[in-house]
């Protein structure tokens, strides 16, 4: 059967070829490049600004700072200390505070980043780099869904491209602190507010990720799901992890999710691009058992690492999928004692743009239009 897959072949990078290509693209005469970055605590937000101004690229930044009430001291001052940074390798930046939770509590971030993301003068841009390592998926996949409708309806810049500096050692000494409000990701409800959504079978994929038990049991409280698909990281840096993460999530396995070996997903932890094309694969499969009996609908939960939301959320923006997530009202860092870290693995992603052939499989109805 022939697929017709917006991302397949998709033109990405890691590791030696991700510095090669950032090396050699974006200092080419005719880019003009906007870069969206976090400038938050995270030691990897500075890591792919200072790789792109190497090269002398010609770059103007949007710098994010997501705010949460009552920040922590050590947080903040590790923050201010990465936007100085910042600040210094791009002259030509703008910062941008980015309210995540409204006045009353609700979750607001998405709306806030896509707003400030339309009033960026797009003129002589041409390349788009979104940089997530240091941005929240509550801000991240808004802000990049606003892009590739942008690009998809011929407004917007030629190119899109999308960064993360993977380092799952570093993911593992950031907990996060879940709100009590799981809710859908601004611009991805999906097929969920229609009417015909309420008799499809509902498959919950949920990214299975070290201390965050109680998280997604409430998004799974809040989803219903009919069946549970727990998808873990595998191969990994650290081979143990997935069952590791079997292990912490086994009473999830055997009572609420009632999972066995044969639901689970696996997802190569350093590459987007395989969770992308197992999830679409799950939709194909999925579609011809339940066309008559209601449809189908998969439901997206990417609590896991920065590498695996992309593929998440390459899949929900082909497929308009439902994005459940549980936004942090906070965070909490214990640095390793070790003396020397290994630097972040980079990996980049071309989105959108001049290297794929045209006309595109459009996209369904989302944030933009």
């Amino acid at each position: 059967m022939a697929r017709d897959w917006r991302w397949d072949p998709c033109v990405s990078h890691d590791g030696i070829e991700a510095e090669r290509f950032v090396a050699e693209y974006f200092p080419e005469k005719q880019r003009k490049t906007l870069l969206i970055a976090g400038a938050g605590f995270d030691p990897r937000a500075t890591q792919v600004v200072d790789r792109l101004t190497t090269g002398g690229a010609d770059l103007r930044a949007l710098f994010v700072r997501e705010s949460r009430p009552n920040p922590d001291a050590q947080l903040t001052r590790r923050a201010e200390a990465n936007i100085e940074q910042l600040k210094t390798a791009i002259a030509n930046h703008e910062i941008v505070p980015i309210e995540i939770f409204g006045a009353d509590g609700a979750v607001v971030g998405g709306r806030n980043v896509a707003m400030a993301a339309s009033r960026q003068d797009m003129t002589d841009v041409t390349d788009v780099a979104v940089d997530i390592s240091a941005l929240s998926v509550g801000t991240a996949f808004p802000l990049i869904r606003y892009f590739v409708e942008l690009i998809d309806r011929g407004k917007g810049p030629r190119n899109l491209h999308l960064f993360v500096a993977h380092d799952p050692n570093l993911d593992s000494q950031i907990s996060s602190i879940a709100s009590d409000a799981p809710g859908y990701v601004h611009g991805f409800k999906g097929g969920l507010t229609l009417d015909a959504a309420a008799k499809a079978a509902k498959l919950w994929l949920p990214q299975l990720a070290k201390g965050r038990r109680q998280a997604l049991s409430r998004v799974h409280d809040f989803v219903v799901p009919h069946d549970t698909c727990p998808i873990l990281p595998f191969p990994a840096r650290d081979p143990r992890l997935g069952d590791m993460l079997a292990e912490e999530y086994m009473v999830e396995f055997e009572s609420a999710w009632k999972v066995d070996a044969r639901d689970v997903v696996y997802a190569d932890e350093q590459d987007p691009l395989h969770l992308y094309r197992t999830i679409l694969r799950l939709d194909d499969l999925r579609k011809p058992v339940f066309r008559d009996a209601g449809g189908s609908i998969l439901i997206l939960s990417p609590l896991g690492t920065k590498v695996m939301s992309l593929g998440a959320l390459m899949a929900a923006l082909e497929r308009d999928l439902p994005v459940a997530y549980l936004e942090s009202i906070g965070y909490d860092f214990k640095p390793s004692a070790q003396p020397q870290m290994p630097a972040p693995h980079l990996i980049h992603v071309w989105l959108e743009g001049d290297v794929y052939p045209q006309p595109r499989p459009r996209l369904k109805k989302g944030l933009t239009q």
